[in-house]
């Protein structure tokens, strides 16, 4: 089947999936473990790939989240970007500004509408030397 451009970015599913990526965030900003670990698909494939770390499987992203102390800086998102592929898949992305540092940060997430609800199947966060608004 191929995806046709009226499925692109279906507003209810764009709506959706931002309403849940927004609490997501709010979820890893109060260092709620147990939140976090469930907007995760609970699947060995699932993957991470964080600034200095990576969790391959569901039970290393419970790992991880259980060593993870609270965050001591605040974080604020930009160009929060959500883009639907069908009823079933969107791609959130972002850019992001922590408080203790003059990095620049990048994050995505794959969400997938599983029979549990809408779950991260992979992410990936990065901060880097950047100056918004260059191009590569």
């Amino acid at each position: 089947m191929t995806l046709g451009q009226a499925q692109v970015n279906l507003h209810d599913v764009v709506q959706e999936v931002t309403r849940i990526f927004l609490d997501y965030e709010s979820a890893l900003m109060r260092n709620d473990a147990e939140a976090l670990n469930a907007y995760f698909w609970r699947h060995p494939a699932v993957t991470r790939y964080g600034i200095q770390d990576r969790q391959l499987g569901h039970d290393a992203l419970v790992a991880y989240r259980a060593a993870v102390p609270a965050p001591d800086f605040t974080r604020t998102l930009h160009d929060v970007r959500i883009t639907a592929f069908g009823p079933d898949m969107a791609v959130a992305m972002c850019e992001f500004k922590r408080s203790d540092t003059d990095l620049h940060g990048f994050q995505t997430q794959t969400w997938v509408r599983l029979p549990e609800g809408w779950r991260i199947v992979s992410a990936h966060v990065s901060m880097v030397p950047f100056q918004p608004g260059a191009s590569s």
